[in-house]
């Protein structure tokens, strides 16, 4: 068994703890780490090598653990996790896109990344301190990788920032902010963000990134001298020689075609050309090689085709589709092509094309969220379709991938701040983006057109939420860069960075970068900020000429959601024993009726007059009665001292025999019968909430009956 070592740094006024050894000792690298009494351990494998493949397999997986946070949870029939929870799709995907930037070029080997939440305090945040522990797990593992990488999640508390902040601190917080980065020349360089925020300007982006600078210096300080004392030799990559001949051969054949080729700006087009120019190559290569050269002549394809594209735009600011380098391709906005559906909006820019679909339900259709980390749930949903055809692509179709379920919530993080609130517009919310064409920049399509169709559904949304993607091309060194608006195609391929950033007109709400590159500096990542609001407020200009606002007015087809509040302790009159009320209530009318513990009736119903109907209903159970009330009621039994008379469908008060009429009454049966209405007053409401009614203080004056005459009347007939 091999010795533990612990390291300890403090940080954020919490302990960060790592320890190395005695856990996962066949893993290549592995470390448990501890912020707080959240504890994580990662691990990295390496598989056997195979360069033929061609390209760099990386599996990076987050495994919840319902015992982390002390839960029994799954199906009544099978206690135990399945598959992953979104939240764990997201966290694995954060942890993939930080470190798989820092494996070499020309790394071929099969890699495995797992990080297992073992412990969570319902404080410390596991997938930062996920992606902390697998950057140790392949820093001290003999796997090539150029890190360590450093990750921190920046709030802020009015006008002061919070590091690594707790659930609660989050929730109250206008920022979210995930960095991470790397070191470079001495130089910290960001490498990944992940960004949530209710409009927030982007001089407070500025200052959360000067803010975070030095804690992730200390972090990546704290990894390397772990790293250097405790990691393993990494292996040598073998190095394969360029043969000089197909190089020359690969270049020269590219000269003369490959300008026309990559500056074709149709896609399909484009990607036909490179295919009959990759077949030419083959057939003139063939005649030339007797060995295999597939490999080889591909990442020489590969490599003289980006030196082109990065030269061009270097040097001459020549995009591939003729734009400028702040131009965005053209904008076409439709809303309403859907009749029936609550509402749809297709957002167009370029040969990107993007329908959004709106659905409107009642408060019982939230989402039901129950993982490690949540208990609850949720009435805002998007989901993105990425289908195969939308790349003229032909591939087998399953339940959405980590993209998929990535894009969706980075458009539904974007247009969580302008939704409504729950009083404001108590419906549960479901949008679903189809791609139905695509060339780059899919999601931020999703943000613009969802955001159409909520305001052509008739959502009362803050204002419209627009997204936009800025590229990057620049020397390695960073010392010469250009940033590209709108990226598609060839320039999201050859280019070094994804910058994601979604927003209103008052700031932004949503940022996700990723690089190939080493990372940003702080000048990179203002001046695409900058770039992108300045599309951002064209876009937004551009939807507003298709609606400006939300309709006033919901589709027909929409249900009605009408909210009363009841007193709380009349929710069992609504539901009745074994649900027999409530349930009447709905086969009645139609509807369905959600109740929350403070009181708060929700009814939803396909027409108005339907929730009006219900809701009617409802107050005639559980309205409250006050003495000297006059009603009308209908008897429900007789008794021999009185009748039992139905005010309301859960509400009965006894008329007693003396108040049933002006007269003397022998027998309750001489004067009404079961199911006779009468006028009733209310006269008396006992502390248990019984009540006393009467008959006659309500002008109620039958006809006496022969047979209920008073003896003192008819002497002659009683005498003895």
């Amino acid at each position: 068994m091999s010795d533990k070592k612990i390291s300890y740094l403090q940080l954020g006024g919490r302990t960060l703890e790592v320890q190395i050894g005695g856990l996962a000792e066949q893993a290549s690298g592995s470390c448990l780490v501890r912020y707080g009494d959240t504890s994580v351990l990662a691990t990295a494998v390496m598989g056997k090598d195979n360069p033929s493949q061609g390209f760099f397999p990386l599996t990076c997986d987050y495994e919840e653990r319902f015992y982390a946070a002390g839960k029994i949870l799954g199906s009544r029939f099978v206690r135990r996790e399945g598959r992953p929870s979104t939240e764990a799709v997201l966290n694995a995907r954060l942890i993939d896109r930080a470190v798989r930037p820092l494996f070499p070029e020309n790394f071929f080997r099969e890699i495995q990344v797992i990080v297992t939440c073992l412990s969570w305090d319902s404080e410390n945040d596991p997938a930062s301190l996920g992606l902390l522990a697998a950057s140790l797990s392949l820093g001290l593992s003999d796997i090539p990788w150029n890190g360590p990488v450093a990750v921190v999640r920046v709030a802020r508390e009015g006008e002061n920032f919070i590091l690594n902040p707790t659930y609660a601190q989050r929730e109250k917080s206008d920022l979210d902010l995930v960095l991470a980065g790397v070191k470079h020349k001495g130089e910290v360089l960001i490498n990944m963000i992940e960004a949530g925020a209710e409009e927030v300007p982007e001089q407070i982006f500025l200052a959360a990134y000067d803010f975070a600078q030095p804690f992730l210096n200390t972090l990546l300080d704290f990894q390397e001298k772990i790293i250097q004392e405790q990691g393993k030799p990494k292996i040598s990559l073998a190095q394969t020689p360029v043969d000089p001949l197909l190089y020359n051969q690969v270049k020269d054949f590219l000269r003369s075609q490959i300008n026309e080729v990559l500056y074709q700006p149709q896609k399909q087009k484009r990607n036909s050309d490179i295919e009959e120019l990759q077949a030419q190559i083959i057939a003139q290569l063939s005649q030339q090689f007797d060995t295999d050269f597939s490999v080889d002549w591909k990442a020489l394809f590969e490599k003289e085709m980006e030196r082109v594209f990065k030269e061009n735009i270097l040097q001459k600011e020549q995009r591939p589709d003729g734009r400028k380098l702040d131009a965005i391709r053209p904008i076409n906005c439709e809303i309403g092509l859907l009749t029936r559906t609550h509402g749809s909006a297709l957002f167009s820019r370029g040969e990107t094309k993007v329908l959004s679909i709106l659905t409107l339900g009642s408060p019982g259709d939230q989402l039901l969220m129950e993982n490690m980390e949540f208990s609850g749930k949720k009435r805002f949903l998007h989901h993105y379709n990425f289908p195969p055809y939308c790349t003229g692509e032909v591939k087998k179709l399953g339940s959405p991938g980590r993209r998929e379920i990535g894009h969706g919530m980075l458009a539904e993080k974007a247009l969580l701040p302008v939704i409504p609130s729950f009083d404001e517009f108590p419906y549960t919310i479901r949008i679903v983006s189809e791609v139905v064409s695509s060339n780059g920049s899919t999601s931020m399509a999703s943000v613009a057109a969802a955001s159409l169709a909520l305001m052509q559904a008739g959502v009362p949304i803050k204002r419209a939420v627009a997204g936009i993607s800025i590229g990057l091309v620049s020397c390695k060194d960073l010392s010469e860069y250009k940033l590209l608006t709108d990226i598609q195609g060839p320039e999201d391929h050859f280019g070094e960075m994804d910058f994601k950033v979604a927003g209103t007109s008052e700031g932004i709400t949503a940022i996700q970068m990723d690089v190939k590159n080493n990372g940003i500096n702080k000048e990179i990542f203002f001046a695409a900020l900058q770039r992108a609001r300045q599309a951002r407020m064209e876009i937004l200009q551009i939807m507003s000429q298709t609606i400006d606002q939300p309709n006033k007015e919901l589709s027909p087809y929409a249900p009605k959601v009408k909210i009363l509040q009841v007193n709380p302790e009349k929710i069992g009159m609504i539901i009745g024993f074994g649900g027999k009320v409530i349930n009447e209530i709905i086969n009645t009318y139609d509807v369905s009726i959600d109740i929350e513990n403070d009181g708060r009736v929700f009814i939803t119903g396909p027409s108005e007059k339907a929730v009006q109907d219900t809701i009617s209903r409802i107050k005639e159970i559980t309205r409250d009665f006050e003495v000297g009330e006059k009603l009308t009621g209908k008897v429900k039994r007789i008794l021999n001292f009185g009748a039992m008379v139905e005010i309301s469908p859960k509400q009965e008060g006894l008329v007693h025999i003396s108040e049933l009429a002006p007269f003397r009454v022998n027998a309750v049966s001489d004067v009404v019968k079961i199911g006779d209405e009468i006028p009733v007053k209310i006269i008396k409401i006992d502390e248990q909430g019984r009540v006393d009614l009467s008959a006659k203080q309500a002008g109620f004056c039958p006809q006496p009956k022969k047979n209920t005459s008073s003896p003192w009347e008819n002497p002659k007939k009683h005498s003895r």
